[in-house]
């Protein structure tokens, strides 16, 4: 399999769900990140945050363009139309940036699965997406450096920095379970070899930040008494994502002709 074309009916109905929530989750996150701007600790914190917001963008808009190729709408009708509940964004993206600890936490959390999710997608068996996902996983690797570096300094910091870093996991750690909510689709993705599963990715994510945060000094929550924070994959959201919607869009419905 290595193109469109190549698919049946319910391989096709398989990679555009596994699209939607992956170019979702980057253009929300990347929304959310743009907040930061101007509020970061530091002159650098601002930029860094500002530049992984035009990131995610990006990506979405790569993403949402081979939803395109599809036979889905274009990229800003995807992007910018839809109703809250046809989003299939997770949880943990949709949340307001709250304090620097939070959002470094959320960044931390969701790029080191998003870096290897893309890794793994990068041998899909559909060519498309894995020739994007070559891509994105080198722009990644700088996100997950950053992010790393900063949740050890804060861990292993005086003062209030580790309490604060550690509250912040706290209150991530159940919603980032959420990510890797299964869909209806998970077998056809693995069989077909498009996508080896969200539990897959989830058991390569745990391997890669457990040692990251223990070596911070921080606790790592009890999965096993932890419920993932469900329901974002299936269009059920927080009461955060409609007002972030309406602002994102608010450009667009005065001027469809304006770019992003």
């Amino acid at each position: 399999m290595n193109g469109i074309n190549d698919f049946t009916e319910i391989q096709t109905e398989a990679a555009k769900n596994l699209l939607y929530r992956l170019a979702d989750d980057q253009l929300i996150l990347g929304h959310r990140n743009s907040e930061c701007t101007g509020l970061g600790p530091i002159l650098e914190e601002d930029i860094a945050f500002s530049s992984m917001a035009q990131d995610k963008l990006g990506h979405s808009q790569a993403l949402y363009q081979l939803l395109h190729n599809m036979g889905e709408k274009d990229p800003d009708t995807i992007a910018f139309t839809r109703k809250v509940n046809e989003y299939k964004c997770c949880h943990l993206v949709e949340y307001p940036i709250g304090e620097y600890d939070f959002s470094l936490m959320r960044h931390f959390l969701f790029d080191m699965s998003e870096a290897i999710r893309f890794n793994m997608l990068s041998s899909s068996s559909f060519e498309p997406l894995a020739k994007i996902a070559r891509k994105f996983k080198g722009e990644l690797k700088y996100h997950t450096m950053h992010a790393v570096t900063w949740i050890n300094q804060l861990g292993t910091g005086s003062g209030e920095s580790p309490f604060r870093i550690q509250k912040s996991l706290d209150v991530c750690f159940p919603l980032a379970l959420g990510i890797f909510e299964p869909s209806k689709y998970e077998e056809t993705l693995i069989s077909e070899k498009i996508f080896f599963g969200e539990k897959a990715l989830q058991e390569k994510w745990l391997e890669a930040v457990i040692p990251v945060l223990k070596n911070a000094g921080l606790v790592i929550p009890d999965i096993e008494n932890v419920t993932a924070a469900y329901g974002g994959r299936e269009g059920i959201h927080t009461e955060y994502l409609k007002p972030l919607i309406d602002e994102m869009t608010e450009v667009y419905k005065i001027d469809t002709g304006a770019e992003w």
